[in-house]
Parts: structure tokens; sequence; C-alpha cells
């Protein structure tokens, strides 16, 4: 039977992602920068782009993670596009449903109409719809998923917002010289500003806090 109980939108359950990846051996950290992190995640083929190699090896759970060839990572997809297609029909939600592999990294996109209940506050229900996503993966293949689930364009919309919050945080840092606290984030939007401000010259960026409270610190670089 298809699992279909969708958390709150106000869990957090990613990013950069507690119970479901304490299952499949990820961690909270896996979508921040290297700098919060012992791997880097939330590889994208745009501005979402980081170097996490599917034959590197990174102790996660008491556990090693095992290269994963992109036969693998579309099979990955695949599950992840049945299942997420499952749900649809159960919340007769319609929707064009796209399964592919990016970066090194398997994605599903959705597209359609009336789709932001699935999207919820600042993505929350996104999140934890990828995180159910990512579990029915693991449960078919065993093997611990970096599945990224887009629905409506929320990703790429919200990376593009992120990335003038960041460079709007850059250039008060150099003007002022003194640290700039954002708000809090979730670890994908995390992820998108770092990777925005680590591409800059003369900053640096590092996360603070706990979950749901963490946020970025941009400061002059040492």
């Amino acid at each position: 039977m298809t699992e279909t109980s969708i958390p709150r939108a106000e869990q957090s359950l990613d990013e950069e992602e507690t119970a479901t990846l304490a299952v499949n051996g990820d961690d909270t950290e896996d979508d921040e920068t290297e700098d919060d992190e012992t791997e880097d995640d939330e590889t994208e083929a745009d501005d979402d782009a980081e170097a996490d190699d599917d034959t590197d090896t990174a102790a996660a759970g008491g556990r090693t993670k095992k290269a994963v060839g992109e036969g693998d990572l579309f099979r990955q997809s695949e599950i992840a596009a049945d299942y997420v297609e499952g749900l649809l029909d159960i919340l007769d939600y319609d929707g064009d449903i796209d399964e592919l592999v990016a970066a090194g990294r398997p994605m599903v996109e959705v597209v359609g109409e009336r789709l932001q209940n699935l999207v919820g506050q600042r993505g929350a229900t996104l999140e934890a719809l990828q995180e159910l996503t990512r579990l029915a993966v693991f449960r078919q293949t065993g093997t611990p998923s970096r599945l990224l689930l887009d629905v409506g364009g929320y990703r790429a919309n919200r990376r593009k917002e992120l990335a003038a919050v960041a460079k709007n945080a850059v250039e008060k840092v150099k003007e002022h010289g003194e640290p700039v606290r954002l708000d809090a984030m979730s670890a994908f939007e995390r992820k998108c500003v770092h990777d925005v401000v680590n591409a800059m010259s003369g900053v640096a960026s590092e996360s603070e806090g706990v979950e749901p409270n963490r946020r970025i610190v941009v400061r002059p670089a040492d």
C-alpha cells in the first residue's frame, strides 16, 4: 500500500532531515556548505551546483555510502516518480511528472496547475514530500537517496530569490565591514545562499543556531 501520510507543513524534514534520514543514513547538514557538513549536497546543474562525486564514500549513520552509477540513479528517479504519481492520484492533483538524473543525482519534477498546496509555506510541505519520496526509494533499493523533488518550479524560483538576498548581504558586508545575519532558513535555502556567497571574493558564510532557527551569517573573509 502506498504511504500517503503528509507531515504538517511546519515540520522540518530536510536541506541541506532528522527522523527519516536517520533511516537512510543522511544527515541534516547534507545540504549545506563544506564549512558546516562532512560532504557537499544539493547538487544542481545551475547555481546550485556542487561537487559530490558518486565514487566518494562518507560515513553516515555507522554505514559507508557505496558508489552509485547513473543507471542506479535513474532507477531511483523512476521509483520516486511512481511514488509521487501515486500520491497525486490519491490527492486528486493533476501534474506532469519528469524523472531524470542531473549533476549526479536523481530528480523528479512535477509541473502543473494548482500545485501550491504541495509546496506549502516556504516549501515546508515540499520538503516533507521529498523525504517521504526518498524513504520510498530507500525501501525499494536499500540505498540512501539524494533525490531532489521539485513541484511547480518552486526550487528554481526560490534560488533566484535567495541569490538576490545573498548578494544584498554581501554588499552590506563589504560596505560596512560587519557580519550580516540572515533570517532562519531551511537547509535547501541555506545551501543556495552559501553557493552565491562562496562564489564572491572578500566574504564568507557560515551557519549558526539549531533547526528550525538555523541561519546564515555572512562576514568578511579572514
